[in-house]
């Protein structure tokens, strides 16, 4: 991980708890006791945080926190029939009765239509799915544990024992900022943690992911390709992204947007 990712988390962890033990640093982060104290010295010389025994402790504990990803009301305008269509191939693929992880984003969002009527054990870190599946569908829904991200819809959690690692899945849906032969990329650390973590407790990878997001951006890579089962994208995707996921192995399911009038934006 690198010092930026490590600072990010550092105090994202202080503004959540308002004091952050050293030992829960490094367990959020995978870096040394020693490693993590030198962050912790140079944020405190910035003036970023405030050194206390034994830890770290926010300067302003009521001071707002974001994720370093687009707002879900936003997203979730973009591409909006193409999502769809992926979203309605993706359900296809579940089987009633199975255990199945769906990660937030707002094309697994667009999910929901099609499962209400479905009857699955679903574990999910989007709070506006977990709402509407409550409310609409029959589904058995587990929620990690964690703080929620409300411009994102997302519930996330720094630390890795938590109430999902006893959880066990067939199948992991998830979308994510981009895909290239790194493999899935993220813009956040704690996001890209987050799904690191749901990664460990599925069996099949399955991404969702429009056209959109096989132009570059990201810079924490969550996972290789050769984790990627399947990718489902629809008809504008670039024949050589396609060559890159079926050389490494990954089914590519294509599928026709109804709506070919949509604009070519990049999603999130």
């Amino acid at each position: 991980m690198l010092e930026r990712e490590r600072f990010q988390i550092i105090l994202r962890m202080a503004a959540d708890l308002g004091v952050v033990p050293i030992g829960d640093l490094v367990a959020a982060t995978g870096a040394s006791a020693a490693t993590i104290r030198r962050d912790v010295a140079e944020l405190a010389a910035s003036g970023q945080i405030r050194r206390v025994h034994g830890g770290v402790e926010a300067l302003d504990l009521m001071q707002p926190h974001t994720l370093a990803t687009r707002a879900f009301d936003v997203s979730q305008t973009l591409n909006i029939h193409r999502k769809r269509a992926i979203a309605r191939a993706a359900t296809d693929l579940c089987v009633d009765g199975e255990s199945i992880i769906i990660n937030a984003g707002t094309t697994t969002f667009q999910m929901v239509e099609w499962l209400a009527s479905r009857r699955l054990h679903i574990l999910t870190n989007s709070y506006p799915m977990a709402q509407e599946l409550i409310a609409r569908s029959d589904n058995r829904i587990v929620l990690p544990g964690g703080e929620v991200y409300r411009k994102q819809g997302i519930i996330v959690s720094p630390f890795d024992d938590d109430a999902i690692q006893h959880y066990s899945a067939s199948k992991m849906f998830m979308s994510c900022a981009s895909i290239g032969p790194m493999g899935l990329i993220e813009g956040d650390p704690l996001i890209a943690r987050a799904e690191a973590k749901l990664l460990r407790r599925a069996q099949e990878l399955i991404v969702l992911a429009d056209h959109s997001k096989f132009d570059a951006r990201g810079a924490i890579a969550v996972c290789p390709l050769s984790r990627v089962s399947k990718i489902i994208t629809d008809d504008r995707a670039p024949q050589a992204a396609i060559d890159m996921c079926s050389s490494a192995g990954i089914e590519v399911i294509v599928v026709p947007t109804v709506d070919t009038n949509d604009k070519a934006v990049t999603a999130a």
